[in-house]
């Protein structure tokens, strides 16, 4: 009692201090404003594949290169996610359009792919490989129907995380060359003396695939593509030397969205890939060993109490056999233990870091996406 006493007024203390809240999602970095014609930078992250568990770099590919590579600093958890954040060079303005601009060419020449370098792209294209970009910290996103069709409502809008490194039709491989950035901005409200700002919310592309013949270029590095659909596609032959153009073009559209509800679209994504035959696999398989285990146990256990009623079988019933030989190994110490406790602490702080990463953290709204790779570090 006297200990009770003496702890109270210090327990009283504490909870003077503490006073309710209510919040879900705080961003995880401060908001970037950006004026008229200011950079914004493009990187990429890495290649990955549903069909592969492998990610590649970025410029592990025969892709365009800016003068100077740069690698973003990573923290635990884009390391193991195999992020490698790098810039590229994509030259964005904000709210300026680009209708169609020429990378890596050097006197409107075209790029070419060696035999090596198009054997790689068509593998990793056939094992369809996304590439991931982001802006401003917001990862690149794809309108799941590029196809002209108009966009439904909000909420039935699908997206996919990245773009299609290329595609196959009729057995023949195609590469997108060109890809078509659509950045949404929202303007902040201040005085009227006050030069407006701008903050980007949302990040799409739209890609395709342009035959070298059928793009126009010019000695100012812009371009002029095919209208319509007059253009085919842009062929890669695995067996020789492939020549082609990688163009981009820039459109800005303003929205309503503002900068704390940005990530909005990318919670509610209901088209990540969820490998769900492995999952469905996976329990199959633990139900399947779980009722097999439950039947010999059960079989066992009553073999073995119908012996022990048995009363003319005393002797019987004292001789030990099978798994009861082992009911007086508790008290037997392991022969390492110290390897044991360590694997059995480490295995219980490992679950128990998990548990409170998916529960405190994820499920309260705790970890930031614009954080990357967080969850990770966490645990």
């Amino acid at each position: 009692m006297a200990a009770v006493m003496v702890w109270l007024p210090w327990s009283l203390l504490l909870l003077s201090f503490m006073c309710g809240t209510r919040a879900f999602y705080v961003p995880g970095v401060a908001p970037i404003n950006f004026h008229q014609n200011d950079p914004v930078e493009i990187k990429a992250v890495k290649l990955t594949s549903s069909r592969t568990q492998l990610p590649y770099e970025y410029y592990s590919l025969p892709l365009c290169q800016p003068l100077k590579i740069t690698y973003k600093a990573e923290n635990r958890g884009e390391v193991l996610r195999g992020d490698r954040i790098v810039n590229t060079p994509f030259q964005v303005l904000m709210n300026s359009e680009k209708k169609c601009e020429v990378l890596c060419s050097e006197s409107n020449k075209p790029v070419t792919l060696s035999v090596k370098e198009s054997r790689l792209m068509a593998e990793l294209i056939t094992e369809d490989y996304y590439v991931h970009l982001i802006a401003d910290n917001l990862p690149l996103e794809l309108y799941s129907n590029c196809d002209g069709d108009d966009k439904k409502e909000e909420k039935d809008v699908q997206f996919e995380h990245g773009y299609w490194l290329g595609f196959m039709e009729v057995n023949k491989i195609y590469l997108h060359n060109h890809l078509s950035f659509i950045l949404y901005y929202h303007r902040e409200d201040l005085e009227e003396d006050q030069e407006h700002t701008y903050r980007v919310v949302r990040f799409e592309v739209i890609p395709q695939s342009i035959r070298l013949e059928d793009l126009k270029t010019d000695e100012k590095s812009s371009c002029t593509l095919p209208e319509g659909t007059k253009s085919s596609p842009q062929e890669i032959d695995p067996t020789k030397e492939n020549q082609l153009f990688f163009t981009y073009s820039v459109h800005w559209e303003e929205s309503d969205i503002k900068w704390a509800s940005r990530w909005d679209t990318y919670l509610t994504m209901s088209d990540v890939q969820i490998h769900w035959f492995s999952i469905i696999n996976s329990v199959v398989v633990v139900f399947f060993l779980s009722g097999i285990l439950s039947m010999i146990i059960i079989r066992t256990l009553r073999k073995d109490i119908a012996n022990y009623n048995k009363e003319d079988d005393i002797e019987d019933t004292m001789e030990e056999s099978g798994w009861k030989l082992a009911h007086g190994d508790v008290f037997r110490p392991p022969q390492y233990p110290m390897i044991l406790s360590s694997l059995l602490g480490s295995g219980i702080q490992l679950f128990c870091m998990i548990l409170i990463v998916i529960c405190e953290w994820a499920w309260c709204g705790r970890l930031s996406p614009e954080q990357h790779g967080l969850s990770l570090r966490e645990g």
